[in-house]
C-alpha cells in the first residue's frame, strides 16, 4: 500500500499549466512525475477550463501533490450552476496510477466543495469501461444515478454526491 499522508491539493494557476507545457520554469519548486502529467492537448484543454473558472471568480480546480511532485489534477469542470451543482473531473499521471491518488484527491476535493457556499452537490460521469474511476467515486460516497450516451466518450455512468 502507498503512503497517501503527503497528498495535498494546490489551486491550479495558468503558471502551472505553462510549466507543464514547457513554457516556464517550475513554480514553487514543483516536480513532474516520470513521463508526463497528461497529454499536451489535455493540458491545453484544462488550462482553458481553469481560465474560464477564474474569469468568473471560481477557483475550483487543484493540482494533486505528493510532497512536491504533481501527480494529477482535479476539480470543477465549470462553475456551479443555479442549482448549486457542479460537475467534477480528475486525472492522475499515467506513471502514478493505481496508488490511491485519485481516491484521496476526490476526498480532499469534497472538503473544498463543502467550504464553497456556491456548491450543494457534485456530479461526475465515468466511462462504463473505466472501473478504476467508478471505484474512486464509490469509495468517496457518490451514488450511481444513471447512465447516458456521450458523443465523444460513449456510455457514461452518472454519479452524484449531495453535501
Amino acid at each position: 500500500m502507498f503512503d497517501l499522508s503527503q497528498i495535498t491539493l494546490v489551486r491550479a494557476t495558468d503558471d502551472h499549466f505553462a510549466f507543464f507545457l514547457g513554457e516556464e520554469h517550475a513554480p514553487l519548486d514543483l516536480l513532474q512525475p516520470p513521463g508526463e502529467i497528461d497529454s499536451p492537448g489535455m493540458l491545453r484543454m484544462l488550462r482553458r477550463m481553469v481560465a474560464r473558472l477564474h474569469d468568473v471568480g471560481c477557483t475550483g480546480h487543484w493540482l494533486i501533490l505528493d510532497g512536491r511532485e504533481v501527480v494529477g489534477s482535479c476539480g470543477y469542470k465549470q462553475p456551479p450552476n443555479t442549482s448549486k451543482c457542479v460537475e467534477i473531473g480528475y486525472g492522475v499521471a499515467p506513471e502514478r496510477r493505481n496508488r490511491g491518488y485519485a481516491t484521496k484527491a476526490v476526498s480532499l476535493l469534497l472538503k473544498e466543495a463543502q467550504a464553497d457556499n456556491a456548491v450543494e452537490a457534485l456530479v461526475a460521469g465515468t466511462s462504463i469501461d473505466n472501473p478504476a474511476s467508478r471505484l474512486v467515486l464509490q469509495r468517496n460516497g457518490f451514488t450511481h444515478v444513471g447512465t447516458r450516451e456521450d458523443a465523444e466518450d460513449g456510455m457514461l455512468d452518472l454519479w452524484r454526491f449531495d453535501l
